[in-house]
């Protein structure tokens, strides 16, 4: 008799988290050891709710379009799972008769994952219980990089440069780009690139320092007298000297993390009141973790192999681990996956490396190195006229 798994996403999903379930259904189907292959729909919530989708018997071609489909196919949630709930996840795992379990997600989710492990041990339910890693963010420790930062990366980056070369061919006003990342600034520091392939000069600002305000304006007044255009690109969590955010809804998500927002439209309005130059304020926001079309296909690639990976490692009788990647950058980039503890990784976060930030608002290549080749390389080279 084969195995019976489920699947299920937590957290904000990204461009790629539905390759990563490409790669669990697909290797599930091809191992001739799996039964049923189960889908939690929005995540914890299918769960405690018993609601589960069968994904057993769909089609190939419907599970092949998941490598194209932004978002989450069968829905997440942000529900942090109580102690009180995992009795009531134990009995879904029990009703239907799972032996394997995948949760994909982030830090949160990895802590999910991990208490579900223990919890099945204790309860001496034979269940092997994996972690796929996801987040735009990139702040899970031990990994090398997180699948879904390549794709949100390459569209910080080129949306980035796209607004720049708006901004200096008519300066009239600085442009100031807010992207996704509460504590860690790796998105919003791939948007440096538009420094490298832009004549635009560009500030760059993450949460992993604080900003002095009054400096903050001091640079944006300076650089923007060059007359080549400027572009300030901030993290949506940055915060002041006082370690407030600088702009706050005053909502918490339902892991208890405050949300962030208008941060851009703040710089702007202290631009306009404090220096009297006209300003713009820019956010893609959730379209910078659902754009296909700046998909990277090192993310797309990857994404689909840690859920193979996971689905593989599972049935050879691993759990309480999530997959991690290791990558070499010379002489090219490769990769490959091996397997860490869910405790290392639970509720870790990973910041980004103080070292790379250069004067408090700029990137140094270092990052650039370790970026790119996540971000599929290939960059536009623009006519630069003007130059």
């Amino acid at each position: 008799m084969g195995k019976n798994i489920l699947v299920a996403h937590g957290g904000g999903p990204t461009a790629v988290i539905n390759c990563s379930l490409q790669g669990v259904v697909e290797a599930a189907r091809d191992s001739g050891k799996v039964d049923k292959i189960y889908a939690a729909r929005f995540g914890a919530e299918g769960i405690l709710a018993g609601d589960l989708i069968d994904l057993t018997d769909v089609s190939p071609s419907a599970i092949a379009k998941l490598s194209h489909t932004p978002a989450s196919a069968i829905g997440s949630c942000r529900r942090k799972l109580t102690d009180a709930d995992y009795p009531t996840v134990l009995e879904t795992l029990r009703k239907f008769e799972i032996d394997c379990f995948f949760y994909n997600g982030g830090n949160d989710s990895m802590d999910t994952c991990h208490k579900v492990n223990e919890l099945a041990k204790k309860e001496g339910l034979d269940l092997r219980v994996i972690g796929i890693p996801k987040t735009m963010d990139n702040d899970l420790e031990i990994t090398d990089h997180c699948p879904g930062f390549g794709s949100a990366a390459r569209y910080a980056a080129l949306s980035a440069a796209e607004l720049a070369l708006d901004a200096s061919g008519l300066p009239i006003h600085v442009v100031v780009l807010e992207l996704m990342g509460r504590n860690a600034g790796w998105v919003t520091a791939a948007s440096a690139m538009a420094a490298r392939l832009t004549d635009c000069e560009v500030l760059t600002y993450l949460p992993e320092v604080p900003v002095d305000e009054d400096k903050m304006l001091a640079d944006i007044e300076t650089r923007y007298a060059k007359g080549r255009g400027l572009l300030v690109t901030v993290s949506e969590g940055i915060c002041g000297l006082d370690g407030k955010p600088l702009a706050d809804t005053g909502i918490v998500d339902g892991f208890g993390h405050k949300i962030p927002g208008g941060t851009a439209q703040h710089v702007t309005d202290q631009i306009i009141q404090k220096l009297g130059l006209k300003s713009r304020a820019e956010k893609p926001g959730l379209l910078g973790r659902a754009s296909i079309p700046y998909v990277s296909l090192p993310d797309r690639e990857e994404a689909y192999a840690v859920g193979k990976f996971a689905l593989e490692s599972a049935l050879n009788g691993e759990s309480g681990c999530m997959v991690a990647i290791a990558a070499e950058r010379t002489p090219q980039y490769s990769s490959s996956l091996f397997l860490t503890p869910l405790a290392d990784v639970a509720n870790v976060e990973k910041k980004f490396p103080l070292e790379w930030i250069v004067d408090g608002n700029g990137i140094a290549g270092t990052f650039f190195d370790y970026a790119v080749p996540l971000m599929g390389g290939d960059f536009p080279e623009y006519a630069l006229l003007r130059k």
